[in-house]
């Protein structure tokens, strides 16, 4: 299967390959891949001529030095995966100096204030670094189309909103999220996770379905207070934020609109492994 380390070499090889018919269909990813990765992968070939896949552990959207040296890379196995599915698709897996060409910075961008809700308040910088590198990959491969989970739903409006602001010719979409057997949302991190951990961890979308049920005669307040009791029973689980919001301005409810669609948004630390997870209330 084509694998490119180097952006120039990708680059040359999609205008080989490119026609006045093709399509490119995109998935970025920080490797470790799974079902979730997978399943916008499968939704990437059935919609496009090609299928480009980025596997890159983007340092600039982290700003806990911890977490990007713990975060896990399988780069042998995620290449085995993807052969598997399918040995068409496209694989890059630049390093950073491909990427950042000796500047590892991030530009900073103004997403209308999307930016400063839920992630952006407990990760400074986040989304300038996550705009960076999605912006600077589209301009590697040129996508028609994009795709990324609904698990970094708050991501995923981000991305939408940057597209549209720096009027890039590419289209986004959302994904469900994939979730474990016990509805624990599948991500990179649980593999960090012990088996006991793992197990316990249901307990994050099995307070956000109770939220839901809640949100129906309960006030936003009420239900945050009650989440972070509930969760925090365990002595390992951290509630680092509960947000009920806008799914369009990701801003806090205050006061319920039936015109407007809300959702549910939860940070948990899992003995300081960051798991997240998010729901739709109506």
């Amino acid at each position: 299967m084509p694998i490119f380390y180097g952006k120039a070499f990708l680059m040359d090889y999609l205008k080989s390959i490119k026609t006045a018919n093709s399509t490119i269909g995109f998935v970025p990813t920080m490797g470790a891949l799974h079902q979730g990765h997978l399943a916008l992968i499968k939704k990437s070939l059935s919609g496009n001529v090609n299928t480009v896949v980025s596997i890159f552990v983007n340092p600039t959207q982290f700003n806990n030095l911890e977490d990007l040296a713990k975060y896990p890379r399988t780069l042998d196995e995620d290449i085995e995966k993807l052969n598997t599915l399918d040995p068409k698709i496209i694989i890059y897996a630049p390093s950073v100096d491909d990427i950042y060409e000796g500047n590892v910075s991030s530009q900073h961008f103004d997403f209308d204030g999307l930016e400063n809700q839920m992630e952006g308040k407990f990760r400074p910088g986040h989304f300038d670094g996550v705009g960076t590198v999605v912006k600077r990959l589209f301009e590697i491969i040129a996508p028609t189309t994009a795709y990324f989970g609904e698990k970094d739903f708050q991501q995923l409006q981000i991305v939408k909103k940057m597209v549209a602001m720096q009027n890039l010719p590419v289209l986004i979409i959302g994904c469900p999220i994939h979730r474990e057997n016990n509805d624990l949302a599948m991500s990179s991190r649980n593999e960090r996770l012990s088996e006991q951990e793992r197990t316990e961890a249901a307990i994050i979308y099995k307070t956000l379905t109770s939220a839901k049920a809640k949100f129906e005669k309960q006030s936003s307040k009420k239900i945050t207070v009650w989440v972070k009791s509930f969760i925090e029973k365990n002595p390992h689980f951290k509630v680092e934020y509960f947000t009920i919001a806008d799914e369009t301005t990701l801003l806090s409810c205050s006061r319920k609109n039936k015109n407007k669609k809300y959702r549910a948004f939860i940070a948990v630390l899992v003995n300081n492994i960051r798991l997240i997870d998010t729901i739709s209330l109506n």
